[in-house]
């Protein structure tokens, strides 16, 4: 597991943790209450992803960034809808950058790096076998 994987891992788990308690944090106008729901529903499968995403599974990661994309998309609203106060639009657009950047960086982590090939210095090979 790389460094960009695991800190990926973690910043979209902390937004899952958050997303869990916006039934809590909601006044039911801003976000509504249904998108709160919704956000704490995908909040909590983010997390089981979560935990199997750190224990290194490859599928389980791709679905996190999937399911963190789609808690995210719940946000965008915020932006067109009338009425809104500037510091939940604040709020919502912190949580669009932060999961951007937690998906980047997990994704990045599960690339792996290209493998160099193999190559014998003939003068090294020449000196094992004996040869001059």
């Amino acid at each position: 597991m790389s460094a960009l994987y695991r800190s990926g891992i973690v910043l979209l788990g902390i937004l899952s943790v958050i997303d869990v308690t916006a039934p809590l944090y909601t006044d039911g106008q801003h976000p509504p209450m249904i998108i709160a729901v919704i956000g704490s529903v995908l909040g909590a499968v983010s997390i089981v992803l979560a935990v199997l995403a750190w224990r290194g599974r490859t599928a389980a990661a791709v679905g996190l960034c999937g399911v963190r994309v789609l808690s995210a998309l719940t946000a965008l609203p915020a932006f067109w809808v009338t009425g809104v106060p500037g510091p939940v639009m604040a709020v919502a657009g912190t949580f669009v950058v932060l999961t951007i950047v937690g998906v980047v960086l997990t994704l990045a982590g599960l690339r792996q790096p290209a493998r160099e090939p193999v190559s014998v210095d003939s003068t090294q090979a020449m000196q094992k076998t004996g040869a001059r």
